[in-house]
């Protein structure tokens, strides 16, 4: 059973930092596509980051040179270390893993934490 907890998210003033962290069981992050993504209301989920088992990293332009996704292979937790943070990052930020090998397929999902910045 593959289950992602998110925490590590809150309420930050435009400039300020959060690190989201995802303690993964049922999945080894060293092995499975990781990533995260946010929905904010009425909009639709997007992509933040992603990993893959080589370390290769990708990000949405939004976040760009401002977010870092990585994750710890010995304690199986990803994290999305976020700077910079804008008003217009506020959204609920998910974890999720992919289904198979070699795939970026995400197929299970966390429940979320939420980050609110303030202008």
């Amino acid at each position: 059973q593959v289950q992602l907890v998110e925490s590590g998210g809150g309420s930050v003033q435009a400039g300020g930092s959060l690190r989201l962290s995802c303690a993964v069981s049922g999945r080894l992050v060293r092995r499975y596509c990781m990533g995260w993504f946010r929905q904010a209301p009425g909009k639709e989920r997007e992509g933040v980051a992603r990993i893959v088992s080589g370390d290769s990293t990708s990000y949405a332009d939004s976040v760009q040179g401002r977010f870092t996704i990585s994750k710890d292979n010995a304690n199986n937790i990803v994290y999305l270390q976020m700077n910079s943070l804008k008003p217009e990052d506020t959204a609920m930020y998910y974890c999720a893993a992919a289904r198979s090998l070699p795939s970026c397929d995400f197929g299970y999902w966390g429940q979320g934490t939420q980050v609110t910045v303030s202008s």
